[in-house]
């Protein structure tokens, strides 16, 4: 004997689906709601890190790095960079980005080249507090490795 489904059945198995679906993804976004003040750091947003993330949206450096996986894959992920490069010294992670941001565009060879952007020694700082401030963000380990 073969069972066929009917209407009424189908109508309340795509109500029946429709319905669960709509409670789960209502129950992630009330999780994702609450995860968010612990994780993302947004107390410590000064004036400088504001002024940082203007300067690289201005700058269009998401045009070819990436901070916390979000932008092109063109250049390294930034979004760690501090932990890179200045481990938990923060006036020698500025002073290194000033060194680094005055060094380019660098003529290795097989280096893909970053432009000059002749960023003020602020402007680099506010980058470099804006690095900071990214590289403090609860991103449930990403990048996967060190070197993003």
């Amino acid at each position: 004997m073969i069972e066929r489904i009917t209407k009424s059945m189908a109508k309340n198995i795509y109500l029946g689906g429709g319905l669960f679906a709509l409670l789960i993804f209502t129950g992630l976004t009330f999780d994702t709601v609450q995860q968010i003040p612990k994780r993302s750091n947004d107390d410590k947003i000064t004036p400088s890190v504001a002024a940082g993330k203007n300067l690289w949206e201005v700058n269009n450096c998401v045009g070819c790095h990436t901070i916390l996986g979000e932008g092109a894959y063109y250049a390294p992920e930034l979004g760690n960079v501090f932990q890179r490069r200045g481990g938990s010294d923060e006036a020698g992670f500025k002073e290194y980005m000033k060194g680094w941001m005055a060094a380019q565009p660098m003529s290795e060879p097989n280096r893909r080249k970053m432009p000059q952007f002749n960023l003020s020694d602020k402007e680099v700082d506010s980058i470099s507090d804006f690095l900071i401030w990214t590289s403090k963000v609860n991103a449930n380990q990403w990048p996967p490795n060190i070197e993003g």
